[in-house]
This record gives structure tokens, sequence and C-alpha cells, in this order.
């Protein structure tokens, strides 16, 4: 049953995307970030529903060409850049038959948002993304939540089969990511019984974000809730929810978890702590050795291990080589420096992008508050992804960059809405002068009979 009601959103949509690019991307992303299809247990779990998906988005962009709004920004020619860095570092790779199938999928990813930069240039297609990614990705946190209530937190909540979301710390930074954008729909939503449903939301994602005892998830949610707090015009709910979430964290977690917690302080002590420091070590070796290009995609491999840190890894004690748990060293291990700095500047426009909308926005009319509560809880989010991306790695996950272009996309509207703003200004004080001018010459004339 969960393999048709799939199968036939997908179909029963394509119709539509032909004439509608913006449907396509929606579709992708609610496929890409919810992987539905993984849900089910019959011919859906590795249809190549995706694959349709692009194809129709390919022939809409062909006919809908007209449509398309094509600009150009710095952020866009980085964003290319990396793009083009991906498909250098690939074609040197220490391993090329897996980097090139790593490739491929993060390209997918790629295309499709450069494509929602040219497809989605309104706020009403803006927001409907935001409702799918948090539709999809708030999926699991809701049920995630209850199952850690009804388990008492004693199992890991996980993310989608075969996705980049799919392990515990994966999906866990996943969440974090969303909870502000869970509170702007909140802001932004006017019926009652949805954003009483959003609170709710809220709150069972962030329950499970701890049910998921990832610590780079701990570390992130315990970022974004002062910043949450710090950024939001209403400071009074978030407030609250904080107030409510630290007695649940000590008194209903199991001490498994506060036990897994504590080896944050003491993470010498802690096996999967001490791997990730290897696998950052080797990151550097391998960048050191391959500073422009790195090892390319999939480098955290045996062969590369021996050969570029002989000895790093014990193999008395353990044959397992580490893969890389930190987006600043999978990219410095796979991409080489330029990567690393390229990725970083990245981050650093998208900052910058949300403190410009940010500025403009902050004393305009209430029609351009929604742009600085999406901005503000944006940088939200780019807090979490900083933070936890420290200890998880998700360097080529769709989330981080969609931001960059949600940012892009709302300064260009907002740039656009105060130049129409100002020019229907400097057209009103023409109209008026030349309404007044005929009349001052009048009283003039007038002034100059009497005078005589």
């Amino acid at each position: 049953m969960r393999d048709l009601l799939v199968a036939g959103i997908v179909f029963g949509a394509l119709p539509f995307v032909l004439s509608n690019p913006h449907i396509g991307v929606l579709l992708w992303s609610w496929i890409g970030y919810m992987n539905p299809h993984r849900l089910g247990w019959g011919f859906a779990y590795n249809f190549p529903f995706a694959l349709i998906i692009a194809g129709t988005v390919i022939v809409s962009l062909l006919v809908s060409r007209k449509k398309l709004d094509f600009f150009w920004t710095p952020a866009i020619g980085w964003l290319l850049l990396l793009n083009i860095w991906f498909l250098i570092t690939t074609i040197f790779s220490l391993q090329p038959e897996e980097s090139w199938v790593q490739w491929n999928k993060v390209i997918k990813i790629q295309f499709f948002v450069f494509v929602t930069l040219w497809v989605m240039g309104d706020r009403k297609k803006i927001e409907s993304l935001i409702w799918i990614i948090v539709i999809s990705i708030g999926f699991y946190g809701v049920k995630g939540g209850i199952f850690t209530l009804a388990t008492g937190g004693a199992h890991h909540v996980l993310g989608p089969a075969t996705s980049f979301i799919s392990g515990n710390t994966e999906i866990g930074l996943a969440l974090v990511m969303i909870v502000p954008l869970v509170w702007y729909l909140f802001l932004h939503t006017a019926n009652k019984w949805i954003r009483f449903g959003l609170i709710v939301a809220m709150l069972l994602i962030s329950i499970a974000i701890l049910g998921t005892q990832s610590r780079g998830a701990l570390l992130a949610i315990a970022a974004i809730a002062f910043f949450l707090w710090l950024k939001s015009r209403k400071k009074l709910v978030p407030l609250m929810a904080i107030l409510f979430m630290i007695p649940f964290v000590f008194m209903f977690m199991p001490q498994q978890w506060h036990e897994r917690m504590e080896t944050i302080k003491n993470y010498e002590e802690d096996g999967s702590a001490m791997g990730r420091i290897t696998a950052w070590t080797f990151a550097y070796k391998l960048a050191s050795a391959r500073p422009l290009t790195g090892g390319g995609f999939e480098s955290f491999n045996e062969a590369n291990y021996e050969y570029y840190a002989p000895g790093l890894v014990n193999t008395s004690v353990s044959l397992h080589y580490p893969d890389v748990h930190s987006i600043y060293f999978e990219m410095l291990g796979e991409q080489g420096f330029v990567g690393l700095a390229i990725f970083l500047i990245l981050g650093l426009i998208a900052w910058r992008t949300a403190n410009k909308i940010m500025g403009l926005t902050k004393q305009s009319a209430a029609d351009h508050r929604w742009a600085y509560d999406l901005a503000s809880m944006i940088q939200v989010g780019l807090v979490g992804y900083a933070v936890g991306g420290a200890f998880l790695g998700l360097s080529y996950f769709d989330l981080p960059y969609h931001f960059l272009v949600i940012l892009i996309l709302t300064s260009r509207i907002v740039q656009q809405q105060f130049a129409t703003n100002h020019q229907q200004s400097r057209i009103s004080g023409i109209a008026y002068q030349a309404a007044i001018n005929p009349r001052r010459r009048m009283v003039n004339e007038a002034r100059k009979v009497q005078n005589t």
C-alpha cells in the first residue's frame, strides 16, 4: 500500500512538472530528504523515482526555458567553482571507481541546487520548499520523538535507510538544522491548529535529537537553543521550550545516555571519539601530501591509511579504519586545502548574506518581516551545522546548500522590492511636482499683477 501511495504521488505530479519546473524541485526534495519509498517493502523500495523526476525536470526546463530567471551573484560563482573543483579532484582521485560513483550522487544534488536558483524566485515558492524540507525530515523527528518517549530513550533514533542521513548522528544533525525552520513557519502561519502542530513537532523533534544519542547533535542543539532565543523576535516560547528540555534531559533519558554524553568530557576513554581523532589526523596527512586535490571522494579507506599515515591505526588492536566524522576534515581529506577553503568561503557568504537581509529589513514594514525572520532562522540552522558538523561527515548533504540558495533568493527578492519601492516613490515625487508646478505659476503671476 505504501509503495502504491508513493508511486501515485510521484506519477500523479509528473504532468504538472512539465509546465511548472518548481514542482519538480519540490518533488525531488521530498524524495531526497524523506526517502518515502524506503518506507515500503515492495517494488517502490529500489524504484528509480529520483531519476524519473530528474528527467522530467530537464524536459520541463527545455520546454519552459522562457520562464526561468537566470541571474548572477558572487555566491553563485563560488558555488559553481566548488562543483568544478569536485570534478577536478575526482579526475585525479586515488580511487577513481569509488570517487566517480560518489561524484555522480553529489552532482545530482548540486544540479537541483542550481535549478532551485532558477525556478524558485518568489516568496511563495521558497516557503513551499521550506515546508517540504520540514515535513520530509521532520517526519523522522516526530516519529523519533514518539519512539524515544515510548521506549524511554533506550534505543537510537535513525534516519531513512541508505540516505545521507540514515545513521543516528546524521539524522540528529539534520533535525537540529530544521528546528529553526519549524519556528519560522510557526511565526508566519496564521492557522492556529497548524501553529499548534508546529509547536508540538518542534518539541518532539528536540526529543528525537536527544534520542539519537549523538554527542555531536547534543552539542549542536545546545548551540542553536541559545541562538534561536537570541535571533527570534518572540523570545518567550523558545525560552519555555529550552527550560522544558533541561529537566527532560536529566530526568527522562536513561543512564546509558548520560554515560555516553559524559564521554564528551572524557573523550580519551571512548573508542568512537578516538576514532574520529584518528580519521582527522589522517585527513590532514593526506591533504598535506596532496594539498591541491586531496584524495578525492571516498578517500578514507585502508589502502590510503596505510600509504599516507602508516601505523596510525593500530591493527593489533583493531582492523577498523575509521571513516571521517567532520564536514571540515572530510572536505580537507577528499577535496584538499583548496576545496576546504571554497567550502568555508561559501559558509561565510551565507552568513553575510543573511546579515545583509536582516540589515535591510530590520526597520522596514511588516511585509518584509518574513525575510528578516527567515534569514535569522537560517543563521541559527547554519550554527547547528557548523557545530554539529565538526563531528559529523555531511559535507555533501543537500540542506546546507539549500540554505545558501534560499538566502540568495531572499536577498534578491528583498533588493528588488526595495528598488521597486524606491522607483515608485521617485515617480510619485515627480508626478507631485508636475501637479503643483502649474499652481505655483498661477500664484506667481497673480502676485506680479498685484505688485504692478
